[in-house]
């Protein structure tokens, strides 16, 4: 028994009676594999999903990886299905909240929430708010933990018919939550005069033409409120302030809007939810460390490698794939002119983390096809094993309609010393 699981049992026996009437909710939403892992017909460890079988695996996969497949674009390996480890803190502040979180009148509304997961009963297809309540455990636990670096990150934009890398550009990412925090400090960062949540600094190294780009976003613990975005332009020095609409045109160029980062990046309240139900089908979730990696890609200094690409124009993360619980989560923006019509996202119901989405255009096309790949955290860096969180490890984000990708490959890890408050301050892109 993973030793993450065995804290779980020991947190559940030292609650209150109250607490033991939810801990069987408790249990599956953290462990949902307690009673054995998820099974299909002839799937199992070793084998490789091509175009000449993939009709026989077509119920254990998404819409989405069924056409990559079948177009021959990629292929994909199995492996066994595996607990991913649970964070004994953020467990902790999962049973202090429970039966006391509720959803607000509103939607992305919350009360009475903590930290933790705030919503661990299984979604029921029959109430009308349940997306909304995975949206919500969704927002409370993306991202690699509570202080998370990407450096280097390396984005790819890819064409997919030639496979020609058009352009590399490497950037460090940042990500701070401020509030509903179960690691020191904890509950909540202070000063936070701004009452802000999460905070995104972005900076470009290279290449010379963009280097020194910065992004830096402020979302606000009120759900209603709209997040501050910035962009600092070296060519120009100067900052500059996004509007609303920006946050969905192609950032740099690439395949990807700032609001597909992490799967989905916006307020809650700008989607109607909607919950889908419940399915077995295979994610991009794996042991970094027993990958073929990147020959391609330098080795940093301390013999990390990058995950490796392949498939049609090398858009596709060279990963194995499991069998995991997931929840389908319908989003469909609110604003008028918004260029998508909806996404289908593909939450792993244990880490209640997207692996996969699929975003369709205005006229209810499928247009995008976007793969978050992460790793077991025991099977990455040192300094991330143990911290019972999935460390993100490669992105590809698919446009189908333009034959175009941009691929990203990730040194994810977390660390709170690097990630000061001060570096997610608009004086900081200035250099004041």
């Amino acid at each position: 028994m993973n030793r993450y699981i065995g804290v779980f049992w020991l947190l559940v026996a030292l609650g209150s009676g109250a607490v033991a009437a939810s801990s069987d909710d408790l249990e599956q939403s953290f462990n949902p594999y307690r009673s054995g892992y998820p099974k299909f017909p002839g799937l199992v460890a070793g084998t490789v999903i091509r175009k000449n079988n993939v009709e026989q695996f077509k119920e254990a996969i998404d819409p989405g990886l069924y056409l990559t497949i079948k177009n021959g674009w990629q292929e994909v390996k199995v492996m066994p299905t595996t607990a991913l480890p649970v964070d004994p803190a953020k467990l902790e502040a999962t049973r202090k909240s429970m039966g006391k979180t509720s959803l607000g009148p509103r939607s992305g509304d919350i009360e009475a929430y903590g930290a933790g997961r705030p919503f661990i009963e299984e979604p029921d297809i029959k109430d009308p708010r349940a997306g909304e309540k995975l949206a919500l455990n969704f927002k409370y636990s993306a991202g690699v933990g509570e202080n998370a670096t990407i450096f280097p990150f390396y984005w790819r934009y890819r064409d997919m018919r030639t496979g020609n890398v058009e352009r590399t550009v490497n950037f460090s990412f940042h990500f701070l939550k401020y509030k509903h925090r179960t690691r020191d400090p904890a509950p909540e960062i202070t000063p936070n005069p701004a009452n802000l949540f999460l905070g995104i600094y972005a900076r470009v190294l290279a290449p010379l033409d963009l280097k020194d780009t910065q992004l830096l976003i402020h979302r606000y613990d009120d759900d209603h409120r709209i997040d501050d975005a910035y962009m600092y332009f070296g060519f120009q020095r100067r900052v500059r302030r996004l509007a609303t609409g920006q946050t969905t045109d192609a950032f740099l160029g690439s395949d990807v809007m700032i609001e597909d980062f992490e799967g989905y990046n916006a307020q809650i309240s700008d989607m109607k939810w909607a919950y889908r139900g419940s399915q077995i089908l295979l994610l991009p979730i794996f042991n970094h460390n027993e990958l073929s990696l990147a020959s391609d890609m330098p080795t940093e200094a301390d013999g990390y490698r990058f995950v490796n690409f392949s498939g049609y124009g090398g858009c596709f993360p060279d990963v194995t794939w499991q069998l995991r619980k997931v929840f389908v989560l319908e989003a469909v923006p609110l604003a008028a002119g918004h260029p998508v019509s909806k996404r289908i996202f593909y939450l792993d119901a244990q880490s209640m983390q997207i692996s996969r989405a699929l975003i369709y255009d205005r006229r209810g096309e499928l247009w995008k096809i976007g793969t978050l790949g992460k790793t077991h955290p025991d099977f990455h860096l040192p300094e991330n094993k143990g911290t019972g969180t999935p460390i993100d490890d490669a992105f590809s984000a698919v446009d189908v309609q333009a034959m175009h990708c941009t691929t990203g490959q990730f040194k994810s890890r977390v660390d709170a010393t690097v990630n000061r408050p001060s570096l997610f301050q608009v004086q900081n892109m200035r250099g004041d």
